[in-house]
Order: C-alpha cells, then sequence, then structure tokens
C-alpha cells in the first residue's frame, strides 16, 4: 500500500521511519463496542463452535455482522480517504494491494489521525478477547497478539486469485473481512466469492497423498461486515477467490457501484515469545511440518497431464545437409503454409532464431487446413460443456490438475504407430497425431532452429474463460524447443487485433505473410489496458469510476520469465506501477489465431498461462509441444538469456508492503 506523501523518507523501502511505539491494547469495554451488541453471549459462541465443527468441505466459519456498523463504516470512509493501492498481477493473481496495516504503529502522528478507525479495527482484532473467540471456535490453541499480519486488498472486474492453501510461516488463521459497499449489496453473480475445495486422499503401498480436486464445492460471496475464516492446514485448506465480473456495460457497472470487492484480510499466527502460550521452537517445528505435509506422499503421481516423450531414432548415416524432399514437401504443404517451406524463408528464420532464440509465425496453417480447424474449434465453443470435471472426461478431453498447479482441458496423442482414421475426421487430433509428430515436420523444424530433435512431446489444450489457467513452472535441465500454436479464433485478446481479423478465403498470398520474430529482447510488455506507468497508486474511490470495457486485459497469454532467486517474493510478478515491472519477462505469447510461436527455453526459465477472464470472447485454444534437442555448434550462436534487473530501490510512501502478499 502507498499512502500520501506524509511520510516520506530516505528509509531503504520506507522501515527508516518506522518508530517504535507500542501498540494499543483497547479496554475489554472498548472491544465490546467494537464488535456488534451480542456477539459475545455464550450462546452465539456455542453455535458458531458447532456450525464450524460440522463445516464442509474442510472446517470453516461465516459470521454476519462481525463488527459496530457505525465503525466499520468509519473505516470504510478512512480507507475510501486516505488509502492508495498499488496494482500488481502475478501468475496466481491480479489485485489492488494496501501493505502490511501491521506497520501502522510505524507511521507518524499526522499520518495516524487520518486512520483512527483503522487503527481501532486491527486492535480490536487483535484483542485477547476476540482471539479467544476464535481459538474457541477452530479449536486452534492459543493465537498471538503481537504479530498482526493485515491488509486491505480491493478487486475490481478482472481481478482474481486463484487456487493455494495459505501455508506460509506460522500462520495459524485465515481470515477475510469484508468492507463492500454497506448500500449497495453484493450479488452472487458479481463473482468475487472465497470458494473452497476439496481434497482426495489416495493410498499408495500404504503411503497417503491428498490432492485437491479441480472443481470448488462450498462458494461463499462477499456481504457487507461478513468476517469468513478457517484454519491453515497444509495440503487440506484450498481455496481461491472467484474474478469479479466485467458489467454488461459502463452504465450497469456504475449503477452496481463499480462492483469494488474490497476487504481486510490477513492471519492469525502462533503466539510469539513473551506471549501466552507460547512454545519454544513450535514456529519452527510448525514451519518444518507444513513443509513435510505438503510433501508427503506421491503428489507427482496425481499431476496431470503426465509428460510423454517419445524419443527419436538418430538417422543411421547423418546427411552431409538437412533438406526436405519433394516427398517431404507434399506433405507438409497439406498443412502448412507455401511460405514457411521455401529455402529462403527457412534461411531468414533460422538466422532470426540464432539471434534471439525465438520467432513467431504468422499464419503458419495453409488456408484449407485451417479452415478445417476453424469450424470444428468453433464447433467446439458452441456446444455445452459440462461443469463437472468427471463428466467432462468421459469424452476425449481430460482437465488439468490439482489446481494449485493448473487447470485446462487437454488432449493428448494416443503415440501409436497405427494412427486411427477418427483422427483425420478431427483436426486437432490429425495435427497432434500426424502433422507435428510427423518426421517431416521434424526435419522442417531442424532446420529452422539448426537444432537436432532428440524427442519430442505434444499436447491439445483449451483453456475456458472464467475457469482455466497454468501457474509457473520452471524448466530444469538441458535447452529444449518449445512451441505454441495458437488455435483461438475469437478476437479481443489484445495481441495484433488486426492481422488476427483475417477473413477466411483470403488470397494465400495474403494469410501466408510471415511477421518478423518477436522475440523478447528488451524487457518491453505490450501495455495491458487500465495500466498506469505514470504513477500506478489509485484511491479506492478512483477505481470506482466505470472504466470502458472494451480492449480490457482479458488474459490468456503466455509468458516466459527469467526465474528469481529471492524465494521470499513471488515467483512469477509480471506486472506492477513499477518502472522495472516487466524486466525478467522474456517473451510473451498472447491468445492467437494460426500463429506459431518457437522458442529455445533454457534452464531455470518459468513459464505459465494467465487466467482466461470471464470477460473473454472465447476460449484459448493451443497446440503445445516441446522437443528435447541437441544444439548444432555453430560460431556466433546465442541463446535465450535472462534480462538484466533493476537494482532500482522503489521509493517509500507510506507504511512498508507486506511480505505475504497472497491475501484474499
Amino acid at each position: 500500500m502507498k499512502r500520501k506523501a506524509d511520510t516520506q523518507s530516505n528509509g531503504q523501502n520506507g522501515r527508516g521511519i518506522l518508530k517504535k511505539r507500542a501498540k494499543t491494547v483497547l479496554a475489554d469495554e472498548d472491544v465490546h463496542k467494537s464488535f456488534r451488541k451480542g456477539l459475545f453471549a455464550k450462546d452465539i459462541l456455542e453455535k458458531y463452535t458447532k456450525d464450524y465443527a460440522e463445516s464442509e468441505p474442510y472446517k470453516h466459519s461465516v459470521i454476519s455482522s462481525l463488527i459496530n456498523d457505525d465503525l466499520l463504516r468509519s473505516v470504510r470512509d478512512e480507507i475510501r480517504e486516505s488509502v492508495q493501492f498499488t496494482p500488481k498481477e502475478t501468475d496466481i493473481y491480479k489485485i489492488h494491494q494496501s501493505g502490511d496495516l501491521a506497520n501502522l504503529d510505524g507511521l507518524d502522528d499526522g499520518a495516524l489521525e487520518k486512520l483512527p478507525s483503522l487503527l481501532r479495527l486491527r486492535d480490536a482484532m487483535y484483542s485477547s478477547k476476540f482471539r479467544k473467540y476464535v481459538s474457541t471456535i477452530t479449536g486452534s490453541g492459543e493465537l498471538s497478539g503481537r504479530k498482526t499480519d493485515m491488509a486491505i486488498n480491493v478487486y475490481t472486474p478482472g481481478c482474481h486469485l486463484l487456487c493455494h492453501d495459505d501455508v506460509i510461516g506460522s500462520r495459524r488463521i485465515s481470515y477475510i473481512l469484508y468492507l463492500t459497499d454497506p448500500d449497495i449489496p453484493w450479488k452472487e453473480e458479481w463473482g468475487g466469492a472465497l470458494r473452497l475445495f476439496p481434497t482426495t486422499a489416495h493410498e499408495d503401498d500404504g503411503v497417503k497423498t491428498i490432492t485437491p480436486t479441480p472443481d470448488t464445492t462450498k462458494i461463499i460471496p462477499p456481504a457487507w461486515n461478513q468476517l469468513s475464516f478457517f484454519a491453515v492446514q497444509p495440503g487440506l485448506s484450498f481455496h481461491d477467490v472467484e474474478e469479479v465480473y466485467h458489467a454488461e456495460s459502463g452504465e450497469q457497472l456504475q449503477k452496481d457501484g463499480g462492483r469494488i470487492r474490497m476487504a481486510i484480510s490477513g492471519w492469525f499466527h502462533i503466539p510469539q515469545i513473551g506471549e501466552e502460550g507460547y512454545i519454544e521452537g513450535e514456529e519452527e517445528k510448525w514451519g518444518k511440518n507444513s513443509s513435510l505435509k505438503q510433501l508427503q506422499g506421491n503428489p507427482d503421481r496425481y499431476d496431470f497431464p503426465k509428460p510423454q516423450p517419445i524419443a527419436v531414432e538418430p538417422p543411421s548415416e547423418p546427411a552431409a545437409e538437412k533438406e526436405l524432399t519433394e516427398a517431404d514437401l507434399d506433405f507438409l504443404l497439406k498443412y502448412m503454409a507455401p511460405t514457411y517451406l521455401t529455402p529462403d524463408t527457412l534461411e531468414d528464420m533460422a538466422e532470426s532464431f540464432m539471434d534471439a532464440s525465438t520467432v513467431t509465425l504468422d499464419g503458419l496453417l495453409s488456408n484449407k487446413f485451417s479452415t478445417r480447424v476453424r469450424e470444428y474449434v468453433e464447433a467446439q465453443e458452441a456446444a455445452p460443456l459440462p461443469e463437472d470435471s468427471t463428466e467432462i472426461e468421459k469424452g476425449s478431453w481430460k482437465v488439468a490438475k490439482p489446481p494449485h498447479k493448473h487447470r485446462f482441458l487437454y488432449m493428448q496423442p494416443f503415440n501409436s504407430s497405427n494412427v486411427d482414421k477418427a483422427s483425420l475426421e478431427d483436426p486437432i487430433k490429425e495435427l497432434t497425431e500426424v502433422f507435428l509428430p510427423s518426421r517431416q515436420f521434424r526435419l522442417w523444424l531442424e532446420i529452422a532452429t539448426k537444432c537436432d530433435i532428440e524427442n519430442y512431446d505434444i499436447l491439445a489444450r483449451r483453456f475456458r474463460r472464467g475457469l482455466d489457467y497454468a501457474l509457473a513452472t520452471s524448466h530444469d535441465g538441458e535447452p529444449r524447443l518449445e512451441i505454441s500454436l495458437g488455435l483461438t479464433p475469437s478476437p479481443g485478446w489484445g495481441a495484433d487485433e488486426e492481422e488476427a481479423d483475417t477473413e477466411d478465403g483470403e488470397d494465400d498470398d495474403d494469410e501466408e505473410k510471415r511477421e518478423e520474430p518477436t522475440a523478447k529482447t528488451n524487457g518491453s510488455k505490450p501495455k495491458q489496458n487500465g495500466e498506469s506507468k505514470s504513477s500506478g497508486k489509485t484511491r479506492e474511490e478512483e477505481l470506482e469510476e466505470p472504466e470502458e470495457e472494451e480492449g480490457d486485459d482479458v488474459g490468456g497469454h503466455e509468458v516466459y520469465m527469467a526465474g528469481d532467486d529471492d524465494e521470499d517474493e513471488d515467483a512469477a510478478v509480471y506486472k506492477t506501477s513499477d518502472e522495472s515491472e516487466d524486466d525478467n519477462v522474456l517473451f510473451t505469447m498472447p491468445a492467437s489465431w494460426n500463429k506459431m510461436s518457437i522458442v529455445l527455453r533454457d534452464s531455470g526459465v518459468l513459464k505459465f498461462v494467465k487466467y482466461v477472464s470471464k470477460h473473454a470472447k472465447g476460449d484459448r485454444w493451443d497446440v503445445n509441444a516441446s522437443f528435447g534437442v541437441k544444439i548444432e555448434e555453430i560460431e556466433g550462436e546465442e541463446e535465450m538469456v535472462p534480462l538484466e534487473e533493476s537494482d532500482e530501490e522503489e521509493v517509500f510512501n507510506g507504511f512498508p508492503d507486506s511480505d505475504d502478499s497472497d491475501s484474499d
């Protein structure tokens, strides 16, 4: 969170200005007045305790009208008037964040005078009275009042937080207190709900493995002055925050109050030294136990899709120079635009690829075959899909899982030497089982990249809007070629829209024009709509101004990033308000139609596909393939290398940001 400049300082990240001020301890009478009347009554406590014990899919509780209404309205007014937010986007979330409210005590008196109600709310939430109340309901044991951990998060249309279990450090209880508009009740169809994932226990030779299912079973919509909370349980407490959905028009958005999902979220921690309930070494033991529980069993066994690399037999007599025969060209012309099969084009491609380790080819598929693919995809999108993953998997498409890693529909080739005739009737299967695994395509790819292919693995993917994503994963090992053939016919993905809107039936000469390579060589990323490079800091009341619906960032882009050695930071922060926001972005491939990217991926490079917003005009379709390669020794060859990152420190403009940013 970046506050107004009352508290500027030269201290690194602002910590130089923090004063050592003791936290205020509220009297019991003040604590009671801070909450709704009757909350602490014995029968009310017993009811919440009983409800918590019986809740599914894991134990959780929802308390309506938690805080004194006048106090919470004052808190909301203070936030709207005095608190600014920083937009931040990673592979797992897109939100507007404040900083850690624990650091309110470090602000000077002038700054604190603007936030008296917020300070009182924090002290009431972490008072001994309320901590014991929560501890009784959950059976969690003592909770720390010294280690406060809370922040304000604002979700505007398009914002979301994907599946995770909240397990970090000494967290014991996770909570969310909603500050949505008290005079415009939140509607369930606006999204923004807290959703809980059930888990499945697998037994393998006496070893138990627990994984979350891809579908949620409990939905808790936001509501003014509502508290939702649950015990943090490694491998069990999986949840997400549903996307806040766009309104049909700017007029409707204004009528809905902007659909601003504001909440104070945070955690209660294990008691710290000197506190009641403190046990020496418990925090370290808790952290180790949490990590152990997350790693126990055989989780990789239940990670789908599984790699299915197919080894390529090397030729008995390597040719002096690789070249396509007339028969090879006849086969490839069934699928590819002629432009990409000429010697001059292949030579240009190889030169570009050697320079940048990436190349992007527009209009790769022939007009005839791409028309078949478009008709198939559009027919698939027109047909309704089951909501339940089990029902979907009765067909040819499967669901990627577990959801804290990825969720999308996929189809793998049968990897059989005998191609089913039915495959020729399905153009996606024909791509994955006939064209891409063919010797002819592999030879073409070797000529275009100056690499020797040793194995390949092919996967067709469909990312459903409002549901699917692939979180960042790292590649460890030798460099490999990765291709992504975009098969998304719908517009509005923010990439080369003028070219993407090519009408069917155009002359092949127009369709088969090749783009210049779009390698990321300077870390720049196409600017996203609604992003402000000037300050990136926005007051909550300014967030309520309706934005233009057309051109909103709907996600679905595939991103390659240099890995970050700092384990304490989010692994895949690719968009913030900082000027150096995308220094480690190497290459970005938005959802596209009939466009292929070829990337040489080095060890340690992260890759993810951003969550596809429900606001997208269609699903994201592609065929993804990786090729194990041996790189030819050619003088002057360059490989993709991580980009130089900025060493500049952000100027402090308030209390510091929270170290733990996955707030709900």
